[in-house]
């Protein structure tokens, strides 16, 4: 939180600048899907790399970047780190589940690569429609920005303070 009421929080200020380059309703459609789907096969991916020790649903790759991921959301913002950790246990555990249903790590992979692939080629068309650079082009940290600024639109929907 800020000590001077007039200096934006640094989330507000993220959400915001990313928020310059989703103006277009069609555009936000896409994202809205494609985020989601971007994440979940993001960690589908991950969760297939072989792990030091034995891989569980909490000892994978997935759960070490979901873990990372969650540090940054909550020197972001409390109730942004509270819904990630709701929001990425959930696509962590549907991947475990999903990857079991499969029986075979190499078929998860192969899952998550072609959602992950067929989200950005959308996430691109998106954007040639808005007229507007994805925001990560210039800023990597925009690549964690995309999901948090759907859920403060969630959060504010339902009257949350993010």
């Amino acid at each position: 939180m800020s000590t001077n009421a007039s200096t934006p929080r640094k989330i507000d200020v993220l959400l915001s600048k990313y928020g310059e380059s989703h103006v277009n309703p069609t555009n936000k459609a896409i994202h809205w899907i494609c985020i989601p789907l971007i994440m979940f096969s993001l960690l589908g991916m991950l969760y297939t790399i072989p792990f030091p020790i034995t891989k569980s649903l909490f000892a994978n790759w997935a759960m070490v970047f979901l873990g990372l991921t969650l540090v940054y959301y909550l020197v972001l913002s409390i109730p942004i780190f509270l819904g990630f950790v709701v929001v990425g246990g959930a696509m962590a555990i549907g991947n475990h589940y999903l990857g079991l249903a499969l029986g075979d790590n190499m078929l998860l992979l192969w899952v998550s690569i072609g959602i992950f692939f067929v989200a950005w080629v959308f996430q691109f068309i998106g954007h040639k429609i808005e007229g507007a650079k994805p925001s990560f082009l210039e800023d990597l940290q925009f690549l964690l920005i995309g999901p948090a600024w759907l859920l403060h639109f969630l959060y504010k929907k339902v009257g949350l303070k993010y």
